[in-house]
């Protein structure tokens, strides 16, 4: 099983949808199978996730956060996780907004 704890993560590609971007860092936290971050940058000013590793290392988790707007926004994501050739860990996600209808995306994001 993978231990994200304490693992750093930025945006490498987004949906255009989406407002995490090359600027947005992750910084993630685990505990047992407990999952939670806190993440900001580019277009966010704070957010958070919270969720579950499953026993097959892919993550599912909802997130919130306020924008340089100052709308809170919310969603959903599932994660895969491949490590790379340097034994870095990145996350191809499928998202969704649950604050708008019919609005999901992809992204990867990128141990650093």
């Amino acid at each position: 099983m993978i231990n994200f704890d304490n693992r750093k993560f930025v945006s490498v590609e987004n949906t255009t949808s989406g407002e995490v971007s090359s600027k947005t860092y992750f910084h993630y936290k685990q505990e047992g199978n407990i999952l939670y971050a806190d993440y900001l940058g580019g277009e966010i000013l704070k957010g958070k996730l919270i969720g579950i590793v499953h026993e097959d290392d892919s993550l599912e988790f909802r997130y919130n956060h306020v924008n340089t707007r100052h709308e809170i926004r919310g969603g959903k994501c599932k994660s895969i996780p491949k490590l790379t050739s340097e034994g870095k860990i990145e996350l191809y996600e499928k998202w969704q907004w649950l604050d708008r209808e019919q609005n999901e995306g992809e992204s990867l994001i990128r141990e650093v």
